[in-house]
């Protein structure tokens, strides 16, 4: 029989899921109390909550989230990385964060229904950020007109400077 602890903390995990699309899951088995604190600091910095979960509880709101992907990277000692941001920023934070404890095992990660494995993980974490990579599809798209206003004004620019030599040598002529 479930209590009304572990019904609150059901549902409050299931709004958490709900509200953040990013979710990295990693286990922390042989972790300190003030190394997890210090991981929670750095992560609450760039708006990342980190939270240990019981994996039973985690599954039962995983389920009721829609959320089924979660629920085989949840063995052992889990805990969570909830973010909303930008994926690539938070995947990059977390593994930041989490770098120098190397008792952490990141075991994958959830963006929006799609589970990815680690190496996916840290691939998207070697990605800029959106706005960067907006900023270069901005670029390639501006860079092939550039060039072509520059070959259009090319001749315009050659009958310009032929004059200009012209007048001049006219000019010493005389």
């Amino acid at each position: 029989m479930p209590t009304e602890a572990k019904r609150e903390t059901v549902a409050e995990l299931s709004e958490e899921l709900s509200r953040n699309p990013t979710l990295i899951v990693s286990e922390y088995r042989g972790l300190r109390v003030t190394e997890l604190a210090e991981i929670r600091r750095s992560l609450r910095k760039q708006n990342v909550t980190y939270r240990v979960v019981k994996n039973r509880l985690m599954r039962i709101a995983a389920n009721d989230a829609g959320v089924e992907a979660l629920a085989p990277m949840l063995t052992g000692p889990s805990a969570i990385a909830f973010g909303s941001g930008d994926q690539s920023a938070v995947a990059k934070a977390v593994i930041d964060a989490t770098k120098p404890y190397r008792v952490i095992k990141l075991k994958g990660a959830i963006l929006g229904t799609r589970a990815i494995d680690v190496d996916g993980l840290t691939r998207l974490a070697a990605l800029p950020s959106r706005d960067v990579l907006l900023a270069q599809l901005a670029g390639a798209f501006a860079a092939p007109m550039a060039n072509m206003a520059g070959l259009l004004a090319a001749p315009l620019r050659d009958i310009a400077g032929g004059l200009a030599a012209l007048i001049e040598q006219r000019g010493s002529a005389v």
